[in-house]
């Protein structure tokens, strides 16, 4: 890549605007649907047994490691980015396959929060990830600059030590190339205020309603909490949720009569305000096979961190 990243037609600032829309890689795809489905009267089983219901379905989702999901997403103003850059927030609709175990997807991403990334931002952006490494592709004007490579590449490790050292993969995207419908599911298990709702109908098709909100706190206090992880997993989720500065999860889901998720509505509470993700989750258990692009049409964000760093220290000209 011999041409400056200024010449390159996205700022570093527009650049870090589309790593944090990225973040909540999770939920209201129907949500309204869901909202509006007529529900039926019935009496609310204890928290046990609802316990007991999303302790099941936790291991069937986590079994089955992948799914079709469409998300849309809301990030408050102020929600951070790479290297500590900050957003103007706004919506985000992500929509195609993921895989948990391995961490995998293949997504298309659209919406308002695209409109701050700059003229050269593309109206849709195609994302793929593999493992710890995400690759995004920045439409042919982008590609002009960058020696007719279009796909960026983003090594969330080689970014969190680009902004310091300090900050975790996970804190730099909000950890949401991490989260997936088990591990909300696992969230919502201990919640104190856990309740199922009674039956609605999702996709046309009965689904049970459960509600119920968690703090990081009591998440870490509680013997109990997610219950059915392990206790890497487990310490994981928490060192992530810290270090983003998550305060705690306000989440409905429902389950299907196969015990999976459909829909699922999760709230989460930052020092920037709410972030609001909203899924629905379907054909569990799809393949997902995703490969990365070619190096020949790749170019390397944490390579453009560094030079632009380099351009502003030694006064480089485009």
């Amino acid at each position: 890549m011999s041409k400056s990243v200024k010449r390159a037609g996205i700022s570093l600032a527009a650049v870090g605007v589309l790593v944090a829309v990225t973040a909540g890689c999770q939920s209201d795809g129907d949500s309204k649907k869901a909202a509006e489905a007529p529900k039926k009267a019935a009496q609310q089983s204890s928290p046990k047994d609802a316990r007991t219901a999303l302790q099941a379905a936790y291991k069937k989702t986590s079994a089955a490691k992948s799914a079709k999901v469409t998300l849309k997403m809301s990030m408050p103003a102020g929600a951070t980015g790479a290297a500590g850059v900050g957003a103007a927030g706004g919506d985000l609709v992500m929509s195609g396959i993921q895989s948990w175990d391995p961490a995998a997807m293949d997504m298309t991403m659209s919406g308002s929060a695209f409109a701050q990334a700059g003229k050269d931002a593309p109206d849709k952006i195609r994302m793929v990830q593999l493992d710890n490494v995400m690759y995004m592709d920045m439409g042919t004007t982008v590609s002009q600059h960058m020696d007719g490579k279009h796909w960026m590449k983003m090594d969330l490790g080689a970014l969190a030590s680009a902004a310091g050292g300090g900050a975790s993969s996970q804190s730099l995207t909000g950890g949401a190339e991490k989260q997936d419908p088990a591990q909300q599911l696992a969230i919502l298990t201990d919640s104190p205020s856990l309740k199922h709702l009674g039956s609605e109908q999702i996709d046309g098709a009965p689904a049970e309603h459960y509600k119920g909100t968690l703090t990081v706190d009591e998440m870490a206090a509680s013997n109990q909490a997610l219950d059915g992880m392990s206790a890497q997993d487990r310490k994981k989720l928490l060192d992530s949720a810290k270090q983003s500065g998550i305060k705690g999860y306000d989440t409905e889901l429902w389950i299907n009569k196969d015990g999976y998720p459909v829909q699922m509505n999760v709230g989460i509470t930052t020092p920037q305000g709410k972030i609001s993700m909203n899924a629905h989750y379907s054909d569990y258990g799809t393949k997902v096979a995703v490969t990365a692009p070619p190096a020949s049409e790749t170019f390397d964000m944490a390579e453009m961190m560094k030079r632009a760093g380099a351009g502003a220290g030694g006064g480089e000209n485009a």
